[in-house]
């Protein structure tokens, strides 16, 4: 008797439907292994740093070495963090220790007004922290610190200055809606509306004036501080002032995403929207989703790739597929889970023992200064952290 369509059609759906479920077992699978392995790691690496007092882990000499900044150093958060993360997962009360320990060495970081980056001092590791535990004393921190982030908006320009040095007059980078979330923190947590307004004026002018047509972003902008005027648009890390710096661009993806949560602003979201669909959909980016570090690099595909930037994409999709309508947000996650398979394969995930006990391998800090480039990178480690742990709840397993 010859089968009917719909039973035939009833088989390759349920085929279908195994070989998907199949397929996210074997993903669920890699991420726990890979927390696994993480803590091993981590545990490993704040026992190396145990005799170097203030110090923080940055990257690693290819011989595996470490290399450490100090706590006013902007990376200086992330390490902190990722123990909060590892602690989440684990439940292991010796992380909660080393996060504790760890997180107290930035703690002093919460009266520096010299830098932008507080926000990824100090939320990466006293805001998970204080999510985790609930610990006022954490939240006092955070507090404060977003009072000496507010010090660097300028009314006029509408914008946190980034930089204090350099040939422009008043620098914003893209970067620096990072540090947003450290306001959005204050504004609710404090019931401060100076700290919500100096955040969407940031969100608002950067919008405004740090992306191109096709919803790419510059690097920096400077502007004139007597009128507001944009004077410069450029990309200093990236291959060249037209070019889409990678880590630029995911920076610019997840920032807007987060605006959206903080704020309901439709504005922001189609903004996310409009920077993935420029990432997902761009001809250079590889079949693996690891972007090389700069999408118009002249040298693809014989370039480097950049996983700090491929971590924090897949980070940013996690949350934007919750924000999207069904089809989009599916699309947004069949990237982010095929950016998770990447990251946790052999090619971008280290084993123990190894890479300084960093998870990731091949970032690039900066190709035009040949800082960092092709090394672990710790904020690399942080957002591959957050993402995994995102999905993870995401799906509930």
């Amino acid at each position: 008797m010859k089968p009917s369509n719909t039973f035939l059609a009833a088989l390759i759906a349920a085929f279908l439907f195994a070989a998907c479920d199949n397929q996210s077992l074997r993903l669920q699978k890699m991420i726990l292994h890979s927390f696994d392995s993480a803590v091993q790691q981590y545990k490993i690496m704040a026992d190396s740093l145990k005799n170097k007092p203030g110090m923080l882990p940055r990257s690693c000499q290819s011989d595996g070495s470490l290399i450490t900044c100090k706590p006013d150093w902007w990376v200086s958060g992330f390490f902190p963090g990722s123990l909060w993360y590892l602690y989440e997962y684990s439940g292991d009360d010796d992380l909660k220790q080393l996060a504790e320990y760890f997180t107290k060495r930035v703690e002093e970081q919460q009266y520096n007004t010299s830098t932008h980056d507080i926000g990824f001092m100090i939320y990466c590791s006293y805001g998970n922290g204080y999510r985790i535990t609930q610990n006022e004393q954490y939240k006092n921190v955070i507090l404060s610190a977003s009072e000496s982030l507010a010090t660097r908006f300028h009314p006029v320009v509408g914008c946190i200055r980034s930089w204090d040095w350099g040939e422009w007059q008043y620098p914003v980078i893209i970067d620096n809606m990072m540090n947003l979330e450290l306001m959005f923190f204050a504004s609710q947590n404090k019931n401060d509306e100076k700290m919500y307004q100096i955040a969407v004026s940031h969100a608002g002018t950067t919008l405004k004036n740090h992306f191109r047509q096709d919803g790419s972003s510059y690097h920096v902008v400077s502007y004139d501080t007597l009128t507001g005027r944009v004077l410069k648009r450029q990309t200093r890390q990236g291959y060249s002032d037209e070019s889409s710096w990678a880590r630029g661009q995911a920076w610019a993806l997840y920032g807007y995403t987060m605006s959206y949560r903080e704020t309901g602003e439709p504005k922001y979201l189609n903004q996310a929207k409009k920077i993935a669909g420029f990432i997902m959909n761009h001809p250079g980016l590889p079949e693996d989703k690891v972007p090389y570090w700069d999408f118009d690099a002249p040298d693809i595909p014989g370039t480097y790739r950049d996983a700090s930037a491929a971590a924090i994409i897949c980070s940013a999709l996690i949350e934007l597929s919750r924000s999207a309508d069904p089809s989009q947000g599916r699309q947004y996650l069949e990237t982010a889970e095929m950016l998770l398979k990447s990251l946790s394969s052999p090619e971008y995930r280290s084993d123990p023992g190894t890479n300084g006990n960093f998870l990731l391998k091949h970032c690039v800090g900066s190709m035009p200064e040949n800082s960092e480039v092709d090394v672990p990178l710790t904020y690399a480690d942080y957002y591959y952290l957050e993402a995994m742990m995102r999905y993870k709840k995401l799906k509930g397993f």
